[in-house]
């Protein structure tokens, strides 16, 4: 656990400005790429830049796919733009599953060349995000991040 796991978001709280969107999550791999598009869209009307976006869709992308993949249903999808701790507006992007399944996904299956895709996205969220981390309550996990918005 780091530093970053112990932050808690506010949850459920009305971002400041009240811009939010949530979304269910299908439970199959068309899913990624359906809510890749709704974010973009919804990212343009709250008039994020572009680079932002792009950045933006890349993690909705990684929390999206490990809640298909590894976790049980139901997920949602939950984009907001609350002020970060350092004050900065942020773009806050979280995905709420039922937790992890007992077998691993089809991302993950047991061939050498899948299995090197496999974990990453953790990374990738890290360097991208202002802070993130992982929230766990009754049968719920919600990994989120908290994106910078200017571009």
């Amino acid at each position: 656990m780091t530093s970053r796991d112990l932050y808690v978001p506010p949850v459920g709280a009305a971002p400041a400005g009240g811009a939010e969107y949530t979304c269910p999550l299908p439970h199959i791999p068309e899913a990624v790429r359906t809510m890749r598009h709704r974010a973009r869209t919804v990212l343009g009307g709250w008039a994020i830049p572009a680079a932002a976006a792009d950045d933006a869709v890349l993690v909705i992308s990684e929390l999206v796919t490990n809640a298909i993949a590894h976790a049980l249903p139901p997920a949602v999808l939950r984009l907001s733009l609350p002020t970060a701790d350092t004050g900065q507006k942020a773009l806050r992007v979280e995905v709420t599953d039922a937790g992890p399944a007992l077998t691993a996904g089809p991302a993950c299956a047991d061939a050498p060349s899948v299995l090197a895709e496999c974990g990453r996205g953790e990374g990738i969220v890290g360097a991208l995000a202002l802070q993130h981390g992982i929230f766990y309550r009754a049968a719920r996990i919600t990994r989120w991040a908290d994106l910078p918005v200017t571009a």
